[in-house]
């Protein structure tokens, strides 16, 4: 069962980029901002990771700001601008929600899959916060998405094991749902034989040795520097979806 599940590592830097490849990830969440919950990367760091992946997808995040899910007509149009810049950079998806003030999925969403042209688009866990998980899976589908990432309305994706069983019965076949949330190697056998999903998401951040002095990272402990993807953590986690052990 486990040969079967694809995984995909959410990185913020160069250093991530080559992590996820050489671990043999099969998609990279391309994210700047982690530590707000991961927000739009730059165009360079983009462009890098296109170009330093072979086996690779980057897969890129679109997310203006830290907060909600619900955006102005500014923020929307920056938005569209941002997924048209990624596709141009050579990305194979893009990540991306909105939610109305209802908590259902805006139907602004069938335009940021419009602007991919033909990419994968996955919503991101926004679908955790929406009034309806069941609901907006069903509009998930019919808006174009590929899949969608979810933690089950739980901090973690053990916790929401259930819920997202149920999604993947529900989805049947018509969307991929991946599950993510605090997915380690220690964990995600477990999560992938409560759930049933086809795919992973994990962040598997490890601090970094540094100075430590007022410009380190936000929640990084005493004696590091920042954060950033861990090589040891990510291969093991490929290797163990993988059947390798």
């Amino acid at each position: 069962m486990l040969a079967d599940v694809r995984v995909e590592i959410c990185v913020e830097s160069v250093g991530g980029v080559r992590v996820a490849e050489e671990a043999g990830a099969d998609r990279i969440e391309l994210c700047g901002g982690l530590s707000d919950g991961g927000l739009t990367p730059s165009l360079a760091l983009i462009e890098f990771a296109v170009a330093r992946t072979v086996k690779t997808q980057v897969h890129v995040l679109i997310r203006p700001r830290a907060g909600d899910f619900h955006y102005s007509a500014d923020e929307i149009s920056l938005m569209v601008r941002d997924i048209q810049a990624a596709r141009a950079a050579g990305a194979d998806g893009v990540v991306v929600g909105a939610l109305d003030l209802a908590g259902a999925l805006d139907p602004i969403n069938k335009a940021f899959v419009a602007a991919a042209e033909g990419l994968e688009v996955t919503l991101h866990r926004a679908i955790d916060v929406s009034a309806s998980s069941q609901r907006a899976l069903d509009q998930a589908v019919a808006f174009g998405f590929a899949r969608v990432l979810t933690s089950g309305r739980q901090r973690s994706a053990l916790e929401g094991a259930a819920v997202i069983k149920d999604l993947v019965r529900q989805a049947a076949g018509a969307i991929e749902v991946m599950a993510g949330g605090g997915i380690r190697p220690s964990n995600v056998s477990e999560v992938i034989g409560a759930t049933g999903v086809s795919a992973v998401h994990a962040a598997v951040r490890t601090p970094v040795p540094g100075a430590a002095d007022l410009f380190a990272g936000v929640g990084v402990p005493q004696g590091f520097d920042r954060f950033d993807t861990g090589p040891a953590e990510a291969a093991a986690l490929c290797e163990l979806v993988r059947g390798r052990h």
